[in-house]
């Protein structure tokens, strides 16, 4: 049994810009009482136990305290209505961290599974720019973040983070954020982001 994955992600929440959360590998508690989070994925190719998973998407959707560390998330999982029964079992398994990984290392803080739904999800990239829509309830745009400085043309990267996505994390600020499912609804717009390219395996 192995897997590997690999494509693009990025990340929304509620703290004010930028998240200390993922600035400091969790060390540094959220701005908020809160933290509520998005974490989106597609997949360009993977393969999970032999079953072909490129080309799908995936959302985690978590509420955890403001102590990340603390543990008792509250997470659910969305996965694009695209994928088959066994390719949405297989994708669950991965990124619920029940498959190793580096999801697996987020595994014990979480305290309650809110659900495991599939819905239509539009997933795009155009540059800079990261787009995640699911359904009429989550809609999410974010932007990397360049300094308005002269002299300045690139975005502002975190590097050397512990962080399941990526090591080194680009900064960025959604345009639009709202947010309702599993029981929750919150509007992260103007808030703290974060995109990656990610290569997983086990």
């Amino acid at each position: 049994m192995s897997w590997t994955v690999e494509g693009t992600y990025f990340e929304n929440c509620n703290c004010d810009f930028a998240c200390p959360c993922s600035v400091t590998s969790f060390a540094s508690p959220a701005t908020q009482d809160r933290c509520q989070v998005v974490l989106a994925y597609h997949i360009e190719k993977g393969q999970i136990d032999g079953v072909d998973v490129g080309g799908h998407s995936v959302a985690v959707i978590a509420d955890a305290p403001a102590k990340m560390l603390d543990g008792g998330w509250r997470v659910g999982l969305i996965i694009d209505d695209k994928a088959s029964k066994e390719q949405a079992d297989k994708l669950a398994g991965v990124f619920a961290g029940q498959m190793g990984g580096p999801m697996a290392s987020l595994a014990p803080l979480i305290g309650e599974v809110l659900g495991i739904e599939q819905h239509p999800m539009e997933y795009g990239d155009s540059g800079r720019k990261h787009h995640l829509k699911i359904g009429s309830d989550i809609a999410i745009d974010v932007e990397e973040y360049v300094p308005a400085f002269e002299g300045l043309s690139e975005p502002t990267k975190v590097v050397g983070v512990f962080h399941p996505s990526n090591t080194t994390l680009t900064m960025a600020r959604p345009t639009e954020s709202r947010i309702k499912a599993f029981g929750m609804e919150f509007h992260n717009s103007g808030k703290s982001a974060f995109s990656a390219p990610y290569r997983w395996s086990a």
